[in-house]
């Protein structure tokens, strides 16, 4: 009788101990997911409008992966690039820093002997220093000399062009200007390209080879399509789907690629633990007519510093951590994604001042104090301060396409012609997103409060329009 006593209570004991070991697993298992850092995952559209997504009003083709990932996550309403050309846009996105304060202005091209200076700490160099594998697929933009090129800029490896997909001997308004278009791996040319036809399709399968075999650690994919960007191309799976011309089926097919990262990451048991980020560079190259994007109803496009040229769609998606459906009005740039990242992860900011903030706190609902963003263009030209709901724009010149002017439909593109804003104007963007009537006079404190900021940029920064030096300019990387 007592041996029976001691041998149930001896397995009374070891299931009290199998069942305590258990229940530590699991909730060392739930800690270890719950703490480990995120993927991110990064795509960069090019010259694609704000209304170019369902979500954002299009109607004219149809964007049901953009859609779905506006619906997990935070939409911004009012989300901007600093500058509206292609190389300064990604030299701020990747530094949190204007481009304008690292000396890189417009579109470098092949003839450029400089490029984004490796004393700049990039996201993927913040990331990498934090155990990230970090890749990169597309367009890159920012010099295609060493040591400029994107894995000695921070990326584990790379897949792409070096520049905009235009900078090729086919080029509609400088014909053999350019040499062959040269596609890179790493740091050498594998190849040139004449038909890109299969571009977006190449990148998307690279970027989905790069996550599935960075699985097992943290990773950070930068996915720059060169698409929308004239010239157009689209594969045969999209030829002709839109039903809209070309430029609705490269839209198509850049939706698409959007949905097979999501769904590889579902497939890998990846979706919960990554962060994806949806933006573009600049606004529609208008004068591309029916090869251009969508503006949305905001005035101007592509190369302004009008709400066309630099406000884009910006889509932010964590599960169980930013609210899904939320349509966020809050002003947001893409210098602040570095710091945001920096915040979620747990890196250490860039050692050189840096000009984004953490919007966390937006992302998880909440309100935040407005910020003054810049909008720069040309050399250093202050075209505009954006300010919560305000906008201030000062006086210079800007391109336009006259009234009358008829479009074309063929990747040919009209020409623009030169508009000057004689007085600085502010706008109330909440009820005037088409920046068409100056109301300074009637919100003077405000207008006050704007040209203070600027004059501070000013005085930081330069700017070429008031003949302002700035003291806290850099430098870029250059070769002699």
């Amino acid at each position: 009788m007592r041996f029976r006593q001691s041998v149930y209570l001896f397995l009374a004991f070891l299931i009290v101990i199998i069942f305590t070991s258990c229940q530590k697993k699991t909730e060392e298992k739930v800690t270890t997911e719950s703490t480990s850092k995120p993927n991110i995952v990064l795509i960069f559209a090019d010259d694609m409008g704000y209304g170019d997504l369902g979500v954002y009003g299009a109607r004219e083709w149809k964007t049901p992966n953009l859609d779905q990932l506006a619906a997990d996550g935070v939409r911004f309403t009012q989300f901007y690039v600093p500058h509206a050309v292609c190389s300064a846009s990604r030299a701020a996105l990747l530094t949190g820093t204007y481009a304008n304060r690292l000396e890189i202005f417009g579109a470098l091209d092949h003839t450029a002997k400089h490029g984004l200076n490796p004393e700049e700490t990039t996201i993927a160099e913040m990331l990498k220093a934090n155990g990230y594998e970090t890749g990169m697929v597309g367009k890159w933009h920012l010099g295609h000399l060493s040591p400029f090129l994107p894995t000695e800029q921070g990326f584990d490896s790379y897949y792409g062009l070096p520049y905009s997909n235009d900078m090729w001997p086919h080029h509609p308004g400088v014909k053999d200007y350019y040499p062959p278009l040269p596609l890179y791996r790493n740091t050498a040319v594998i190849d040139t390209i004449d038909d890109q036809s299969m571009l977006t399709t190449n990148y998307t399968e690279e970027a989905l080879e790069f996550i599935e075999k960075s699985k097992d650690k943290p990773f950070f994919l930068y996915l720059a399509h060169s698409m929308t960007h004239v010239p157009l191309f689209v594969s045969d799976k999209f030829k002709g789907k839109s039903q809209q011309g070309l430029y609705g089926d490269v839209m198509m097919e850049v939706d698409w690629s959007v949905g097979q990262v999501r769904q590889k990451l579902k497939e890998l048991g990846l979706a919960d633990n990554t962060i994806i980020i949806f933006t573009s560079d600049n606004g529609p190259w208008l004068s591309y007519g029916g090869h251009a994007g969508l503006t949305g109803g905001l005035r101007e496009g592509k190369g302004t510093s009008w709400d066309g040229g630099i406000r884009e769609p910006g889509i932010f998606v964590w599960p169980h951590h930013f609210p899904a459906g939320k349509v966020e009005n809050q002003a947001a740039m893409t210098i602040d994604i570095l710091p945001t990242l920096a915040e979620i992860t747990g890196s250490k900011l860039p050692d050189l001042p840096i000009d984004g903030r953490s919007i966390l706190p937006i992302l998880e609902g909440k309100e935040m104090e407005p910020k003054p963003y810049f909008a720069y263009y040309n050399r250093n030209e202050l075209q505009a301060v954006i300010y919560g709901k305000w906008k201030m724009v000062f006086p210079h010149a800007y391109r336009s396409i006259p009234e009358g002017t008829v479009m074309r439909n063929d990747g040919i593109p009209v020409k623009y012609h030169m508009l000057k804003l004689e007085k600085a104007e502010l706008f109330d963007l909440s009820t005037d997103p088409n920046e068409t009537t100056d109301v300074a006079e009637n919100n003077p404190e405000i207008a006050a409060k704007l040209k203070q900021y600027a004059d501070t940029a000013r005085e930081d920064m330069g700017d070429a329009l008031t003949e302002s030096e700035g003291t806290g300019l850099r430098k870029h990387g250059r070769i002699e």
